[in-house]
C-alpha cells in the first residue's frame, strides 16, 4: 500500500493540494490501481495482439477534405506575439 509520503510526493508532482481525507483516500485508491496492474503483469499476453479499440471499428475518421478555415490575420489577431507571419514562441529558458 502506498504510504502518505508517497501520495504527497505524487500530489506535489501533479501540483495538487490534497486534504488529509483525500490523502488517505488516494492512498487506498492508488494502491488498488497498482494491485490491478500487478495482476495484469502476471498474465501471459504474448498471443494477444495490441489493439487501439476493444471492438472492431472501421472508418472511424472522417474523410480528409479541404474546407474553409480562418484567415492568417484572424488566426493571429489574438496572438501575444507574431513573427514571420506566424505565432512567436519563446525559446526554452527565456
Amino acid at each position: 500500500m502506498l504510504d502518505r509520503d508517497q501520495v504527497l510526493h505524487v500530489a506535489r508532482l501533479a501540483r495538487l493540494e490534497l486534504t488529509h481525507d483525500e490523502v488517505e483516500r488516494m492512498s487506498r485508491e492508488l494502491s488498488a490501481v497498482l494491485d490491478h496492474i500487478e495482476t495484469i503483469s502476471e498474465l501471459d499476453l504474448e498471443s494477444v495482439a495490441p489493439t487501439s479499440h476493444v471492438i472492431e471499428i472501421a472508418n472511424a475518421l472522417r474523410a480528409d477534405e479541404p474546407r474553409p478555415s480562418l484567415s492568417r490575420e484572424v488566426a493571429l489577431a489574438g496572438a501575444p506575439a507574431v513573427a514571420e507571419e506566424g505565432f512567436e514562441v519563446p525559446t526554452p529558458g527565456s
